[in-house]
């Protein structure tokens, strides 16, 4: 029995080549027609992942909670400071308009009544200027005894109007000194608790053996509220005792030039 090999007629050569380029064909418009599939399709939803909030380990919460009775004592200190500065800044800031208004009323009716005393009456009672008035009505009508009448009428008169102006100038200076101190020292304050906070870190961290960022930088940052605390305290305070001191001389100036008019009308004789 002999063995033919059959050589493939035209004819099929043929089918087989149209088989071969359909199935090319296919194969290369799948990864189209897959691509406009997903481009149509509707966009799938998102998992909803619930956001959780972190608390913050290092913060002024947590300086109060792991300090020491030192930078507890320091946070005190610095919070009594602030709030003593802000007293004073409101409270002179009460009593220099209290004092503008006086004078705007002085202005208004003392120089127009007949006499000093009764120009004295029209003044508020307790005002500045009512107490610059009495002082020289008083000196004017009080001159006398073997020391006093050493001295002649001007100069007592003038030295009572002095005195008053003075008191008053103290007064109104009262509470600046303490803005000054504030101004001056509550930097150094939170240094002080800067320094000794880092201090305390690094010594934890020697201790422990670990120097990550978690152990440095929580720790240090913590550290570093104390400066900024002072900052924060300093800052108002020398703010407010700038602009107090510009107040004061302008209300001065306004007591000084009602003093200089009444004494000159009491050395005059108008009194009553």
């Amino acid at each position: 029995m002999s063995l033919i090999t059959s050589t493939p007629t035209p004819r099929r050569a043929t089918r087989l080549a149209a088989a071969l380029l359909a199935g090319m064909t296919l194969a290369l418009s799948l990864p189209n027609w897959a691509l406009a599939q997903v481009a149509s399709a509707p966009p799938l939803p998102m998992p909803a992942v619930a956001l959780e909030s972190v608390a913050n380990p290092y913060g002024l919460e947590a300086l109060w909670v792991q300090g020491d009775w030192v930078s507890r004592g320091t946070l005190i200190i610095m919070a009594i400071m602030s709030m003593g500065s802000w007293y004073i800044i409101f409270t002179k800031l009460f009593e220099q308009r209290k004092l503008m208004t006086s004078a705007k009323a002085a202005s208004k009716s003392f120089w127009t009544a007949g006499s000093i005393k009764a120009g004295i009456d029209t003044l508020e009672a307790g005002s500045a200027f009512r107490y610059i008035a009495e002082s020289g009505v008083k000196a004017s009508e009080h001159h006398e005894g073997t020391l006093v009448e050493q001295i002649d009428l001007n100069t007592w008169v003038s030295m009572s109007v002095q005195r008053a102006m003075d008191n008053i100038s103290s007064r109104l200076q009262d509470g600046l000194a303490f803005l000054a101190t504030v101004g001056s020292t509550a930097p150094f304050v939170g240094l002080f608790g800067t320094v000794w906070g880092i201090y305390h870190a690094l010594t934890a961290i020697g201790i422990s053996g670990q120097a990550s960022i978690d152990k440095v930088a929580g720790p240090v940052g913590e550290a570093l509220i104390m400066t900024a605390f002072g900052l924060a305290v300093a800052v108002p305070a020398v703010m407010g005792y700038n602009w107090l001191i510009r107040r004061n001389r302008s209300a001065m100036e306004r007591v000084r030039a009602f003093g200089g008019d009444v004494h000159s009308v009491l050395l005059a004789g108008k009194r009553t």
